[in-house]
């Protein structure tokens, strides 16, 4: 996904089998996901990666089918399909020799933020700040006024993030995941001189 989209999410795990030169003509085996997260509303392309996909007539995504355009023998692209609920699900591949599992991906929902704290900090950068919210377990960037901030996860609802040097003023405060992003607007402001 990697589910837009896509995604982080022990989200693949692949199947330890390795196919005999018979079964690559009968049986499809996949190998790897391109991207293994996304939004429980689907719309996100993912790319599988096998042998035997030539034949590839459906895919799985816990019990829900989609419709893939298969590349090559060894590659095939497919829409993912709306989920339930976020959380991961078993991915399955029909071609004409069988059904091959052995891979996951996991829905995952939009970041939200509540806080953002302390709310100020100098313009030099170097601030400390701990933004809470939901869903930040899954977060790949974290941006101050659009410059990217290192950051660390705390749990699901808190990440700590260290601000980039800006300029002074009240600049918004985003936080990403595969699933797409959330704004806290004018959340943190750059003074001249120490934060307050």
């Amino acid at each position: 996904m990697t589910l837009p989209s896509a995604g982080r999410p022990a989200r693949c795990a692949g199947s330890s089998h390795v196919p005999t030169k018979s079964e690559e003509y009968s049986h499809a085996f996949k190998s790897s996901l391109g991207t293994t997260s996304g939004p429980p509303a689907g719309g996100n392309t993912i790319t599988i990666i096998g042998t035997g996909l030539s034949t590839a007539t459906s895919v799985d995504f816990g019990g829900v089918t989609a419709t893939p355009t298969v590349t090559s023998d060894s590659s095939l692209s497919v829409t993912v399909p709306a989920g339930a609920a976020a959380g991961p699900v078993s991915v399955s591949v029909t071609t004409a020799g069988s059904t091959n599992n052995g891979l996951s991906c996991t829905y995952i929902e939009n970041p939200t933020i509540t806080t953002v704290s302390p709310a100020s900090g100098p313009t030099s950068g170097g601030t400390a700040v701990t933004i809470t919210g939901t869903n930040l377990d899954t977060a790949d960037s974290v941006t101050f006024d659009g410059t990217p901030a290192p950051f660390s996860v705390i749990n699901t609802t808190t990440l700590s993030a260290v601000t980039p040097p800006g300029t002074a003023g009240a600049v918004d405060v985003v936080v990403t995941n595969p699933a797409g992003s959330d704004t806290a607007v004018g959340a943190f402001t750059y003074v001249t001189g120490p934060g307050i």
